[in-house]
């Protein structure tokens, strides 16, 4: 197994297995809009489920489900070409790729096993003043995210400070 498997597998693996775990163990305690203080108030679990897009954006219609499946496999092709494209050494872009590939699998179970939607459950906010309801999977999406934009700025900033790069 190469370096970069290494990081890639287990990382992707553990939050696809995390996140699918976490969302039935939400669903076999709550029910739909119930909730559960974790921290006070500010961090809860109330269960509920999302048939659109991430902030519950709309895309799609009623044709949704399909739409966000194919979008979702699409992201995961370019996920694939990215990682086939990275570099052993460019560990931080592997991790990136690893955790939204493993969120992006999380939330696709979701939209294959049940018309219902993905599920959200974690709760973030203050009184009524609420961030949109999320899951694991959206936690590995957006930090891989973050970490994807790093390590592809790190590497143009390099670039930049060693100026542009000339073809042999």
């Amino acid at each position: 197994m190469t370096s970069k498997a290494r990081w890639f597998w287990p990382l992707a693996l553990a939050l696809l297995v995390m996140d699918c775990a976490t969302k039935r163990a939400v669903e076999h305690r709550l029910a739909v809009g119930e909730s559960q203080a974790v921290v006070s108030e500010v961090v809860r679990f109330t269960l509920s489920y999302n048939q659109n897009a991430a902030m519950s954006i709309d895309l799609g219609g009623e044709s949704r489900r399909l739409v966000l499946s194919a979008l979702t496999i699409a992201a995961l092709v370019v996920l694939g070409i990215l990682y086939h494209r990275t570099r052993p050494t460019e560990r931080l872009r592997v991790i990136g790729i690893a955790l939204v590939a493993g969120g992006a699998l999380g939330n696709l179970v979701d939209r294959i096993r049940s018309s219902a939607g993905v599920v959200d459950f974690i709760d973030v906010g203050v009184a009524h003043v609420r961030f949109w309801t999320f899951n694991v999977a959206d936690m590995g999406i957006t930090i891989g995210a973050v970490l994807l934009l790093l390590a592809l700025g790190w590497k143009t900033h390099r670039r930049g400070l060693n100026g542009p790069e000339r073809s042999p």
